[in-house]
Formats: C-alpha cells, sequence, structure tokens
C-alpha cells in the first residue's frame, strides 16, 4: 500500500516500483526576469518612500551631507556637521528640557526602536505565541511606533485580525522579559491597537521624605507623593471618597498623614475638617489636636461619630437643594473627610451586631451621598474581601498597597487591573523598597498607575501639631 501523500505531490510521483526510490518532480514556474526586476525595483521604492515618511530627519541629514560634499568638497561638509553637532551640545546644556523632548528623546526613541524591539521582535512573538503560522504562512503584529520619555518606553501595536486584549494581558512577562524591562502594562487604544509600557528606569525605589506643607490652603488635589513617572502625585480628595487597602507594614498611614499633611493650610483656615477614626488606637492618635475633637477609637464612639457626619451631610443636602449642585468649601459649610483606618474593626470583626449595621449602614450613605456636600471618606483595611468590606464599590478611587494575593488586586481595584499591570501583590515587602509603594485606579482615569507616598515620620507629625496651634 502507498503512503498517502499531502497536497498534489501524488501528480509528480515518477516511480514506486518496490526496488526504486520515490522520486517527485518539483512544479517549477518559470517568471521572467523582467517581472523579477519590477517586482524587486516596487519593494525597493516602497521601503524608501516609507522611510522617508516615518524618519523625515533621519533620510534628510544623511542626503543634505551628500548633496554638500558633491557640490563643495568635504571642507564644507565638515563644518557644516561640526557647526550642528556643537550647536545641538550648546542646546542640549543651556535648555537641557526642550532638547530632551525635541531631539533627545525621538533619538534615544530611534535606537531603541532599532536595537531592541525590531531587532528582537519576531523572536518575541515568536516565543510568546502571538505570532501565528497559518498553511505555512507566518502572521506577525505590526510594531507601529516607539515613543520615549524619561523613564519609559512606549510601544504602538497592531494586533493581528481575530486577536484579543486578554492574549496580550496574559503574556506580559514574556514581553517584559523578551524586551529586558522589569515589567510591561499595556492599554488599549482603539479597536486593534495597542499601547505598551515598558519603564527603564523606576523613580520610586527610594523612600521620599515628608513634603513641604502648602503655603495656601486648599482641598484638593494634595500633592502627597510621586507617580512612576517622576511627576508630582496629587490626590483629590474633595469630591471622592478613597479606598486604601495593604497589607500590614504596606504603609497605609503613609497615605493618611499625607492627606492630612496637605490639608493643613485648610484646617487652620477653617476650610476643611478632618474627622478620625482610630479603632487600633496607634496611627491617627498620634496628632489627636488635629482632628478639634472629632476623634473616636471606641467602636460605640465611632459609630457616633459616623451618626454626626451622616446628619451634616443631610443637614447640607436640605438646604443646597434647588440652589447648588456642587460643595464649595467655606467658613460656614468646611470640606469633611472622615478617616478611617482599618475599617474592617468596624465592619466585619466588630462581635456587637446591631453595632456592626449601624456603623456599615452610616458608611453607605456617606459613600452614596456625601461627596456632593462635601463630605468625604477615605478607609483603610488590610483584608479587601467582599465579606470584610461589602460596600467597596462605592468607593469612586481605589489605592492598593502591597497585597498578600494576586486575586485580591482585582478586588480592590477591580476587574482586569491585575491584567493591566497593576502588580500590587509584587511589591516589596522590604520597608525601604515597597512601604508607599501602591497602584491606584481613579474614577476619571480607569488605567492603573503605580505611585509612592512620602513617608511622614513622628517627629513630622508633631511639627504638624505645632504648625496648627500657630492658628489660634
Amino acid at each position: 500500500m502507498f503512503k498517502r501523500l499531502p497536497g498534489d505531490e501524488a501528480r509528480n510521483l515518477v516511480s514506486t516500483t518496490p526496488d526504486t526510490a520515490v522520486v517527485f518532480r518539483p512544479a517549477v514556474l518559470k517568471t521572467p526576469a523582467v517581472v523579477t526586476f519590477l517586482v524587486y525595483g516596487w519593494r525597493l521604492l516602497s521601503a524608501l518612500v516609507r522611510t522617508t515618511w516615518r524618519h523625515p530627519v533621519a533620510v534628510a541629514v544623511p542626503v543634505t551631507l551628500g548633496l554638500v560634499w558633491y557640490w563643495y568638497g568635504w571642507p564644507a561638509t565638515a563644518s557644516m556637521l561640526g557647526f550642528a553637532v556643537l550647536s545641538l551640545l550648546a542646546w542640549a546644556f543651556t535648555e537641557p528640557d526642550s532638547f530632551s523632548r525635541l531631539v533627545g528623546f525621538r533619538l534615544l526613541a530611534w535606537w531603541r526602536l532599532m536595537s531592541v524591539y525590531r531587532r528582537h521582535w519576531q523572536s518575541v512573538m515568536d516565543v510568546s505565541g502571538l505570532a501565528r503560522r497559518v498553511n505555512g504562512h507566518v502572521y506577525m503584529p505590526r510594531l507601529m511606533k516607539v515613543q520615549c520619555d524619561g523613564w519609559a518606553d512606549r510601544v504602538t501595536v497592531r494586533m493581528l485580525a481575530g486577536q484579543a486584549a486578554k492574549d496580550w494581558s496574559d503574556r506580559l512577562d514574556n514581553l517584559a522579559h523578551g524586551f529586558g524591562s522589569p515589567s510591561c502594562r499595556f492599554a488599549l487604544i482603539k479597536g486593534g491597537r495597542l499601547l505598551l509600557t515598558f519603564p527603564r528606569s523606576d523613580p520610586l525605589t527610594a523612600p521620599m521624605p515628608a513634603l513641604p506643607i502648602p503655603d495656601e490652603p486648599s482641598v484638593g488635589p494634595v500633592e502627597i507623593g510621586k507617580q512612576e513617572d517622576g511627576r508630582p502625585l496629587r490626590l483629590k480628595v474633595h469630591g471622592t471618597h478613597i479606598l486604601i487597602a495593604g497589607a500590614t507594614g504596606a504603609g497605609k498611614g503613609s497615605f493618611l498623614w499625607d492627606t492630612i499633611r496637605g490639608l493643613l493650610p485648610a484646617m487652620r483656615a477653617g476650610l476643611a475638617e478632618v474627622w478620625a477614626l482610630d479603632p487600633k488606637l496607634m496611627e491617627l492618635s498620634y496628632g489627636q489636636e488635629l482632628f478639634q475633637g472629632r476623634y473616636a477609637a471606641d467602636p460605640s464612639d465611632c459609630a457616633d461619630l459616623l451618626d454626626e457626619a451622616v446628619s451634616v451631610m443631610q443637614k447640607r443636602a436640605s438646604r443646597f437643594a434647588g440652589l447648588q449642585r456642587s460643595h464649595v468649601p467655606t467658613i460656614e459649610d468646611p470640606f469633611v473627610l472622615v478617616l478611617v483606618d482599618e475599617v474592617a474593626f468596624l465592619t466585619a470583626y466588630q462581635p456587637d451586631k446591631h453595632l456592626r449595621q449601624r456603623i456599615s449602614a452610616a458608611l453607605a450613605t456617606l459613600a452614596t451621598q456625601g461627596r456632593s456636600v462635601g463630605v468625604g471618606v477615605m478607609a483603610a483595611l488590610q483584608d479587601p474581601r467582599k465579606e470584610v468590606m461589602n460596600i467597596r464599590n462605592l468607593f469612586p478611587d481605589k489605592i492598593a498597597l502591597r497585597l498578600d494575593e494576586s486575586e485580591q488586586v482585582d478586588m480592590v481595584l477591580g476587574d482586569g487591573a491585575r491584567d493591566r499591570g497593576a502588580l500590587a501583590d509584587h511589591i516589596s515587602p522590604i520597608p525601604e523598597l515597597g512601604a508607599g509603594v501602591a497602584y491606584m485606579r481613579l474614577e476619571t482615569s480607569p488605567e492603573p498607575i503605580r505611585v509612592r507616598a512620602a513617608y511622614v515620620s513622628d517627629a513630622d507629625i508633631r511639627d504638624m501639631v505645632a504648625y496648627y496651634r500657630q492658628a489660634a
């Protein structure tokens, strides 16, 4: 019996006798030489046009130097080149910011495109499984462009037809290691196009000292630290509610005290008040004087303070009805921020069922109705599970510090946050490296961003109390 041969190979079978080897006659299509020259000429012309369109400066420089050499000789060319180099160096030293933005980062992007991404693109796509082979043809996602700034490369990619964003989110580790980056994040630009972010450096490795107390009273956004790209981190507190989750020692207190520090001038001016619930009696008790008697540690006192906040909210709503839709801080109606440290002690671990339900109802009322009348909630907890904090979805802005399990990331930041690069479970447990580092997902920006809050020491808190006393 003959073995079945694939395709049309059986037509080219010459001999099948038992004592003769199977010989195939390959099908040869003779292409006229003129057609071959036309095809290669068209490819060359297309490549030249495409290169000129994508890299006009890189093409113009050698062409200009070549023309000058042809017309005026090499001395004129060397003089022009030297003058251009000296001008760029002078620009780089006198105006480094504008030079980096207009020239430096563009050159870096071109170098990274050629030396890293285009060089390794095919192998990384093959090994990571993002390339596809269909009927012997290899289909590769298209590398569109590379943009650089001070801390990361941003690579725009066109996905293959039929691919989904999840195909890429499942392979972020492959992409990061394949291109020599510590991590990779992705965002969907529009249908079929992705933006991959590969950090080159990490400005959040070193702890940050406490930031200076602002000069002018303001209810926010307050500066509390630094973003991963090096820009200041300004947290919106007025007109929103914030949930902070993190394991023990992750640095939740940094976010609480940085927020108080940023609001301190407004508190002195009577435009803001901070009400503190501190069931652990450890974190917020150090600065009780800042809270003007609105401090509670006992669960029953915490419930009373929350009921008082609900009463303030309801009275304002009655006065504002039909007159204004948003709150403007005044001395008569200051912004009230309710800080709750370890909220799970009050909502989940409280043995008194009636007290637990009372606290949960008050928090839910404030979270659903408070921000439009100037009453905000900032709650911190260790365990983000639903049975521990069943109103976590009522907080528009969420912050995830170091977490113990990967599943907890999506519990805090929302579904798909970890797939987009929010690796809160990978934050270092070493305080010098990971304390205060977090991923933040804001209501106005669903993509998670990596941040670090400044560390407020005990001495800084004493200085804050002394600063507040000067108001008297």
